[in-house]
């Protein structure tokens, strides 16, 4: 009997997890960690999402299997969002599949489309699903650049020249996780001819579609012309109406890729428990104050992080959305490396940040601050930040 199992043996250590183990003993011995490292809402949902979920749940016909795919007002409100927000229209049919976050969505996906050995564009530095999610399923990833520049597009080029066999798939995520990189409607239309002429798959990663700030919104790929032909993109309302736990997300898109995607589910899992999916619908169906007000609040974080911590020393880029910024190592502190400095970061400051390596090779010098703390606790990091620069940095 043999213990070398095949996709063990394609998983490095998860390093993300070495922090957090650090931070969970921290915590468990009494400190006070500031933790900004994980993506994790600190606000509850709405109450009117919250009732809905006790109301369904209260039905003693609502505890049976659910539907794999997702229950049809789900789908049809996911189409409404869709039509609303980004004027594209769905069939909640054929081009819309509830998820359990886009995480599963994603590894689902991946199981779906790939074979062992086919070769998958992603970008590095990225969430480790966008990468491990088509290792664990037996494919070959070649990286290419996060940033949407002339040097992305040269590696696109190049990884279809000189890659065997061709790649099948392009994995894009923006607002990035973790650089927090924005682009615009031309970027997604030139991406999507080039896929068509390639014939190559987009999977699109939105899932901090609604996490944009001064006032300059987020498009959607499926806005570009052609881009039912060749990508489904994958939304997520976690952090959205601030239900993470809830894990709740969707897929949109070309109906070959969402029925694939569909019928690997249906052999894996029974959907989402019925009152979190009822829930749901209250969430994308009911008011949207929710939305511009978590908008706004981490607008607001940013802006004060970006200041405090500019005052202690450490000089951070501001992000155009999402719940995290990007962040080169302080100056004196680059030669330790990432993880090394945010385990000191957080054994001498009692702050928790990624360590940006744990995102891919191209993360490393850079660390991802989620700006999951209040205003207050943001201030208080910058001083113990700014202790740690002053009693620590190299002479």
């Amino acid at each position: 009997m043999s213990d070398e199992f095949y996709r063990m043996k394609r998983l490095p250590p998860y390093v993300i997890a070495e922090v957090n183990a650090m931070r969970h003993e921290a915590r468990r011995a009494g400190r006070d960690i500031i933790d900004l490292g994980m993506g994790n809402p600190d606000q509850p949902p709405p109450q009117h999402i919250i009732d809905k979920l006790c109301e369904v749940a209260s039905k003693p016909g609502a505890h049976g299997y659910s539907q794999s795919k997702g229950i049809p007002g789900l789908r049809r409100a996911q189409a409404n969002y869709y039509a609303t927000r980004f004027g594209v229209e769905l069939d909640p049919e054929r081009e819309v599949v509830v998820t359990m976050g886009s995480k599963e969505g994603l590894s689902s996906m991946a199981n779906a489309i790939t074979a062992p050995g086919d070769v998958v564009l992603a970008p590095s530095p990225s969430y480790p699903i966008h990468t491990f999610g088509f290792i664990i399923a037996g494919a070959t990833i070649r990286s290419v650049p996060t940033t949407p520049n002339d040097d992305y597009w040269r590696a696109l080029d190049n990884a279809m020249a000189f890659t065997v066999p061709r790649p099948t798939v392009l994995v894009v995520n923006y607002p990035s996780n973790p650089t927090a990189e924005v682009v615009d409607l031309a970027f997604y239309q030139k991406l999507v001819d080039w896929a068509r002429d390639n014939k190559v798959w987009l999977l699109s990663d939105l899932a901090y579609s609604e996490l944009y700030f001064d006032g300059k919104p987020t498009p959607s790929i499926l806005q570009a012309d052609g881009a039912k032909d060749v990508a489904v993109e994958f939304t997520s309302m976690s952090k959205t109406y601030s239900m993470a736990g809830w894990r709740m997300g969707f897929a949109v898109g070309n109906p070959q890729l969402i029925a694939a995607l569909t019928r690997v589910k249906s052999y894996l899992d029974y959907g989402a428990f019925t009152p979190i999916q009822a829930a749901a619908c209250a969430a994308l169906n009911g008011p949207q104050d929710v939305v511009e007000d978590n908008r706004m609040r981490y607008q607001h974080r940013r802006d004060v992080m970006v200041e405090a911590f500019g005052r202690a020393g450490w000089d951070i880029p501001v992000p155009p959305a999402s719940m995290f910024a990007w962040a080169a190592l302080p100056p004196g502190f680059e030669h330790m490396g990432s993880l090394e400095f945010s385990k000191q970061l957080l054994e001498h400051a009692d702050v928790a940040v990624a360590a940006g390596v744990g995102y891919g090779e191209e993360g490393e010098g850079f660390v991802r601050i989620a700006m999951v703390e209040n205003e207050q606790r943001l201030r208080q990091a910058a001083r113990n930040i700014k202790r740690f620069l002053t009693d620590h940095k190299p002479g």
